[in-house]
């Protein structure tokens, strides 16, 4: 296979391992009585309890009214609250209830358990490498995304071609 070609190929693999993760994530999730979605918000809310539900929504990169259907679910279920925020009564700050600290410990085996499972036959260098590679590749993409986004917006965007 050509340069090119293993490049544009390793792109395509990137998207269809991400989908295939969140879907076998989903099924073992479900099997403890929660989504991927719940979990993942769920944790995020734990790395940095009391952020709004737009910093939320932005960090998971998922639109707003998503979020608030999300975090509704985990109310009624009694696993995060929303506080009223100390001088903007428009804002709702969000954090995990006992039970949802506990829930969260709960899954964290099975978290463990997926990573295993996805890592299979990669030894503690692979892992570290893999890593390192793909924080690079997210780097790329975030800067060629602002320099993309400021080309657009200045009318000079021209189309990016897979190297």
């Amino acid at each position: 296979m050509k340069r090119k070609e293993i490049r544009r190929e390793i792109l395509f693999e990137l998207s269809d391992v991400a989908r295939a993760m969140r879907t076998y994530i989903d099924q073992r999730a479900r099997a403890h009585g929660m989504t991927r979605a719940q979990w993942s918000v769920l944790s995020r809310i734990e790395r940095q309890e009391g952020l709004n539900q737009a910093e939320l929504a932005e960090v998971l990169e998922i639109q707003p009214i998503s979020l608030v259907r999300l975090i509704d679910r985990l109310c009624t279920q009694g696993l995060v609250e929303r506080r009223a925020h100390a001088n903007d009564r428009r804002v709702n700050l969000l954090h995990l209830t006992e039970a949802g600290r506990e829930r969260l410990q709960a899954m964290s085996p099975l978290g463990r358990e997926i990573s295993l499972e996805a890592m299979d036959g990669l030894d503690d260098g692979a892992v570290a490498a893999l890593l390192d590679t793909l924080l690079r590749v997210k780097g790329n993409i975030k800067t060629a995304s602002a320099k993309h986004g400021a080309a657009s917006a200045n009318g000079s965007g021209r189309h990016a071609e897979v190297r």
